[in-house]
């Protein structure tokens, strides 16, 4: 029996070693470990064994097991890890391939004009006020002197949620709620772009919704002519040093005296063109001192203080600077439109 046992460890360690693969190893496994294999047969013969030779017997069948288990259980790793090894070598990517392209995206050119404002203002001091989309008629009019019933809210048609709530018809509630909080001390010096909702009709160069950015200063001894300077170097830096400005008497309720600013147009030199309508100025924003009525309302004595505020359009600041000719160019996503402000390396 003892010549059984090592023969039969001699024998299954050989087909340990030959298996190829996991399921012939299971095999031998089944073969030589399982209820009817040898080795459970040499076992269940041990009764007739003498009562000196079972013991002697039964360590060795017990050490034969053992050892074609453990064989087993390393031949099992092995062959699992050259599975993994044949698996990566069959995933192997070819770096000599030509990568493909990642498509670049880039910023809007609203947002580039908008970010363009901002860093200028920045430097100059002012800082950036945001405000609700969603406003409530009193910051949207009353506080800007529109009071009910005031002609004047005809010109901007608005949409209502209810009789006192209202999707902002421009950003200058921001102004107001800032100076509220201000208490009635200054200095205030900020600008608040944002989104703007009126009815209108999209076409060219109108639409339902907007963007707008607008500025406000409130401190003691303000002038119309700190006003003038302002937007001279906004002019300039926005577009062009050799664009000259001139200011348009106007009319705004939360402003007095209130003016409209053009600048000289860039295709003509100021001799007229299409663009200009023969003019030789374009209009680009409207502006004017704070009403005191409107100081007032936020909380600041208009006999002390004095302020200024002005407004654009970002939409149309975007159509100048780049020669735009559509302005739902901006809210359609086209892609061919917005490729052509990819980031040039």
């Amino acid at each position: 029996m003892e010549e059984k046992l090592k023969s039969l460890e001699t024998k299954a360690l050989v087909e340990i070693k030959d298996a190829a693969d996991l399921k012939e190893l299971n095999q031998v496994r089944v073969a030589y470990l399982g209820k009817k294999g040898p080795i459970t047969e040499v076992l269940r013969g041990m009764g007739k064994l003498s009562a000196e030779e079972r013991p002697k017997m039964g360590a060795l069948a017990n050490m034969v097991r053992e050892t074609i288990a453990k064989a087993i259980e390393n031949k099992h790793e092995e062959l699992e890890q050259e599975a993994v090894r044949k698996k990566l070598e069959s995933e192997t990517i070819d770096i000599t391939l030509p990568g493909r392209p990642v498509k670049m995206g880039s910023r809007h050119p609203l947002t580039k004009i908008i970010e363009e404002v901002e860093d200028l203002f920045i430097g100059m001091g002012y800082k950036v006020a945001e405000g609700p989309e969603v406003e409530l008629d009193y910051y949207n009019f009353e506080a800007m002197n529109f009071p009910k019933g005031h002609p004047a809210r005809d010109m901007q048609d608005s949409f209502y949620i209810s009789e006192e709530i209202m999707l902002r018809t421009h950003t200058s509630p921001v102004q107001t709620r800032t100076m509220e909080k201000h208490k009635g001390k200054g200095p205030v010096k900020i600008i608040c772009p944002g989104k703007v909702y009126r009815r209108d009709d999209d076409d060219a160069t109108h639409s339902h919704q907007f963007m707008q950015i607008e500025g406000l200063v409130v401190d003691e001894n303000i002038t119309m002519g700190d006003l003038k300077g302002t937007l001279e170097v906004f002019a300039k830096k926005m577009f062009g040093e050799d664009r000259e400005i001139r200011l348009r008497p106007s009319f705004f309720p939360f402003t007095e005296p209130s003016v409209e600013m053009d600048i000289s147009c860039k295709i003509c030199q100021g001799d007229g063109c299409r663009v200009c309508k023969q003019t030789g100025w374009i209009e680009i924003l409207g502006a004017g001192m704070v009403h005191p009525n409107v100081l007032e309302m936020a909380g600041f004595d208009s006999k002390k203080y004095t302020g200024f505020a002005f407004g654009m359009g970002p939409d149309r600041i975007a159509i100048l600077k780049y020669g735009i000719d559509d302005i739902r160019h901006f809210y359609t996503n086209d892609i061919r439109f917005l490729k052509q402000f990819a980031v040039q390396e």
